[in-house]
């Protein structure tokens, strides 16, 4: 399929800029799957739609501070946003169990390598940047000079960037929440970017569709026998950007690490083995579900049957699951999503669940009907 097959028109008006509040006050479009139909709710009211025995799956990954500010020697001015820590030679990255540091460290100039984006003119490999400490959320933020240096040259504004002290000493002091650059309006408060069961600190944006939930609708339906399960993926911005191959085939997705336990992957075999149904809230807990259900196994994702009792399996490591139009969805029975930027992965993903025409449609009766579109935005659960 052509990637232009996947563009829309949306007025900028339609980009919300700020959550609203309370969290679950959204707007929810049901997508109705089997019938072609199309609902109009509220997204506390998504409990209308879950049945006891289904079994919620997301994604527990929290945001880390990853934008930095800083300046060269000659003055200019730079911006860094970190994405991950630079892979081992072997191209996998193992974190620990209880500290999310990664057990492997490549060679370079500092303590610590990220892949990075960065926005500056000149970073070439060997440039050095002082990060900025003027920016510290405290009076009692760190007094030391941390160094960054350009190690290397990666795709466009991608950079590998060594870094002269831990992370860990002065990122959260330092760093800033990166919103998505279609986003012009500061937090008030950097949770509203997190979902309120995040916890496991590594990506550089949110599982968006997570940030309607609040606790009390999450107490509410485990009370009506909805289960809840979480699996991690760490979100990298390279899901978000458009894709630029002419066709979608030769778009080279790039990995993210992910896991998915034991006790949750018994979960959701005992879920289907029950008759009960896997949602997943976002299509990254859509991604990781399905490649626990086919690569993690060393299956083709793209030929490959279900097996009915056995739906997925624990893994832990570096996935790149690319799901267009034509893939078959082995552990996914619903989602909950908001609404994707044109010519994105994730557009495709939910093409690939709902079909394409059905997914057209719903896109231009949410932007009919006064949708708000986005990170920010409303929901959409398909069923």
């Amino acid at each position: 399929m052509n990637t232009a097959d996947f563009d829309y028109t949306l007025p900028p008006d339609r980009i919300a800029q700020t959550p609203l509040e309370p969290r679950d006050s959204s707007r929810l479009l049901v997508v109705h799957r089997a019938s072609g139909r199309l609902e109009h709710r509220v997204f506390r009211d998504i409990a209308d739609y879950l049945r006891p025995g289904d079994l919620l799956v997301a994604n527990d990954s929290r945001v880390i501070p990853a934008r930095l500010h800083g300046r060269k020697a000659s003055g200019g001015q730079v911006e860094i946003l970190l994405l991950r820590r630079a892979p081992d030679p072997a191209g996998f990255r193992t974190p620990l169990a209880s500290t999310n540091e990664f057990t492997s460290k490549p060679a370079g100039s500092g303590d610590e390598t990220w892949e990075c984006l960065v926005g500056g003119k000149g970073l070439r490999p060997g440039v050095q940047v002082v990060i900025d400490t003027q920016r510290a959320r405290s009076e009692t933020g760190p007094s030391m000079t941390v160094i960054a240096t350009i190690e290397a040259e990666l795709d466009e504004a991608g950079r590998l960037i060594s870094f002269s002290r831990p992370t860990t000493e002065w990122l959260y002091d330092l760093g800033e929440t990166p919103l998505p650059p279609y986003i012009h309006q500061a937090l008030d408060d950097s949770e509203r970017y997190q979902t309120v069961y995040s916890r496991v600190e590594g990506s550089a944006a949110s599982s968006t569709a997570g940030l309607h939930f609040t606790p009390e609708l999450l107490i509410d339906l485990l009370e009506r026998g909805v289960g809840l399960a979480f699996v991690t993926l760490h979100i990298g911005l390279d899901t978000f950007q458009p894709v630029k191959t002419e066709r979608i085939e030769d778009h080279p997705m790039h990995s993210e690490w992910a896991s998915l336990s034991t006790d949750v992957a018994r979960q959701i075999n005992e879920t289907t083995l029950r008759g009960g149904r896997v949602i997943a809230v976002g299509t990254t807990a859509v991604r990781t579900l399905e490649w626990a259900a086919t690569g993690a196994q060393g299956l083709d994702p793209y030929d490959v049957e279900a097996c009915p009792w056995k739906r997925t399996a624990a893994f832990e490591g570096a996935t790149n699951l690319f799901i267009r139009p034509g893939y078959r969805f082995r552990a996914v029975d619903a989602m909950l999503t908001n609404f994707h930027l044109p010519r994105s992965t994730l557009l495709m993903l939910v093409s690939a669940f709902a079909g394409k025409e059905l997914i057209d449609r719903a896109y231009t009766e949410a932007v009919a009907e006064g949708y708000r579109f986005y990170s920010f935005g409303d929901a959409m659960v398909i069923l």
